[in-house]
C-alpha cells in the first residue's frame, strides 16, 4: 500500500503535530475540565481516538481490529493516550491509502478520501482549541512553542 499520496501525507503531518501537542500537556492537567464541568482533557483525547475507531469499525473492520478503544477510566494515562492516538492515526493512514488506491471512495463516508481526512482534521482541531481553553482556564496554559506547534505543517 502506497503511503506517498498527498492526502495520506497531510494526515500523517496532522498526526505528528497532534502527538507533539499531547506530549506538551502536563499529566496532572488530563483531569482538568472547563469550569470544573464537562469532559476532562484526557476524556477529550480519548474521544478523538474513539471517534476515529467509530468511523473505522464499519468502514475498515480489519483495521479496526488492530486498535483498541480507550475506556473512560484510562483517559488519565498520557502514555496510553499517546499510544492509542498513534495506533489509530496509523490505521486511518492505511485506510486512506487503501481508499485512494481503490478510486478514492471511503467506505461508510459519503465522499472522497480527501474530504474524509479533512473532516477528521477539522474535528480534531476543534478539540485542540477546546483543550487549549480548558488548560488555560485550569491554570495549565501551554507555552507558545507547544500551542503554535500545531501550525508547523512545513
Amino acid at each position: 500500500m502506497s503511503m506517498s499520496d498527498p492526502v495520506v501525507e497531510a494526515w500523517q503531518t496532522h498526526c505528528r503535530l497532534n502527538q507533539a501537542y499531547v506530549n506538551h500537556i502536563p499529566d496532572k492537567a488530563l483531569t482538568a475540565k472547563m469550569g470544573g464541568r464537562g469532559r476532562a482533557v484526557g476524556a477529550i483525547l480519548a474521544h478523538v481516538h474513539n471517534n476515529r475507531l467509530a468511523w473505522m469499525q464499519p468502514g475498515a473492520p480489519d483495521l479496526y481490529q488492530t486498535v483498541s478503544k480507550v475506556k473512560r477510566e484510562q483517559a488519565g494515562d498520557k502514555s496510553l493516550l499517546l499510544e492509542a492516538l498513534m495506533a489509530s492515526g496509523t490505521a486511518v493512514a492505511d485506510w486512506l491509502a487503501r481508499s485512494i488506491e481503490n478510486g478514492g471512495k471511503v467506505k461508510g463516508f459519503s465522499s472522497h478520501a480527501a474530504t474524509f481526512m479533512t473532516y477528521l482534521v477539522a474535528h480534531e482541531s476543534y478539540h485542540h482549541g477546546e483543550i487549549g481553553l480548558i488548560l488555560t482556564q485550569a491554570g495549565f496554559p501551554l507555552d507558545k512553542t507547544a500551542a503554535y506547534g500545531l501550525w508547523k505543517w512545513k
